[in-house]
């Protein structure tokens, strides 16, 4: 268990890392290593996490990546999951929590979308007493309220900014790939 927190934070993003580095090297974190601005990227917490993520990858990724073809593809990806995580550290810099996951290069392939595709249907699926109820939406109506859901909670969440979700690092992705 201690070995898997060790790793979590020295691979994870932590700001605090970066903003405060009296805090760093008295935890003991490398002062020259900023790995985990990618590192980050491929982490997850747990399985609900990673499923959700790759299922946002599969419904917006393909097009996006079939536009850029597929090594432009990866560098834009990981061009907005770096993006994604300067946003995080600099609206969330007094944060001691480690951010892990795609969300934020995810969000960058989201904001492509809503720039390239706005007009797209989008299948939503709402689960209602056990009936599966699918109805489409243009890509625009979706993104465009799940950007207000991100800008909504980015603002309002935690106390001094502490939040259990990277809010702002989707803010950044989606801004980055937009």
């Amino acid at each position: 268990q201690q070995m898997s927190e060790n790793f979590v934070y020295l691979y994870g993003l932590v700001a605090a890392r970066y903003t405060h580095p009296d805090w760093a090297a008295q935890m003991g974190f490398p002062h020259d290593a900023y790995f985990s601005f990618v590192s980050h990227m491929f982490l997850h917490n747990g399985w609900l996490h990673i499923i959700m993520n790759m299922w946002f990858l599969y419904i917006f990724g393909d097009n996006i990546e079939d536009r850029m073809g597929r090594v432009r593809f990866t560098g834009f990806y990981l061009l907005c999951g770096l993006i994604a995580a300067f946003g995080q550290v600099y609206f969330n810099s007094e944060t001691t929590i480690p951010v892990v996951g795609a969300s934020g290069a995810i969000a960058g392939i989201m904001g492509a979308y809503f720039m390239l595709y706005p007009y797209a249907r989008i299948v939503i699926w709402i689960p209602l007493f056990f009936l599966p109820i699918f109805f489409e939406l243009p890509a625009i109506a979706f993104l465009g309220f799940w950007v207000i859901m991100q800008m909504q909670k980015a603002t309002t969440s935690g106390a001094e900014g502490v939040a259990d979700v990277a809010w702002w690092g989707h803010l950044g992705g989606f801004i980055a790939g937009a």
